[in-house]
């Protein structure tokens, strides 16, 4: 029989829920715009985003020529450092609800495949709801045992 959350981490479980959602739509986006940073550097657009730099605040440059501030470094390094958070999130809520190990590795693959993280964003989020309203209805319609 494999393990259960413990009643008393259902509180603990919900607010893990809400860090993971924040940090799953957080670290989605940051991975699209990682995406879209890659495909213009790496394609024959080859620009940057640069800011504050000689072409104005925000402009396109082309790849080496940056002179202000590398918005597509920032992309990158930001996405990395909040993965971290995410990955974070991710063992939180796992150990929480007492899931296999593959389910971590899927939840944190979220983080490194496009749009995955919205996806599993939803679904988790309408599994863990679900069950732990199933638990608390199932514990609310037993019979509660009087103490001598």
């Amino acid at each position: 029989m494999p393990l259960e959350p413990k009643r008393k981490d259902f509180p603990r479980i919900r607010s893990g829920l809400t860090f993971y959602r924040v940090c799953s739509i957080i670290t989605g986006t940051l991975l699209l715009l990682l995406c879209v940073e890659v495909i213009l550097k790496y394609t024959a657009i080859g620009v940057e985003l640069e800011l504050g730099g000689s072409h104005g605040f925000l402009a396109f440059v082309p790849d080496g020529t940056v002179k202000g501030v590398n918005v597509s470094t920032g992309i990158l390094i930001v996405h990395g450092w909040f993965y971290v958070v995410y990955l974070f999130s991710c063992f939180q809520l796992w150990s929480r609800m007492r899931w296999g190990f593959n389910r971590f590795i899927l939840l944190a693959l979220g983080g490194i495949i496009p749009l995955l993280s919205y996806f599993l964003e939803g679904r988790i989020a309408r599994e863990i709801i679900a069950y732990l309203s199933g638990r608390e209805s199932a514990a609310a319609t037993q019979p509660v045992e009087a103490s001598h």
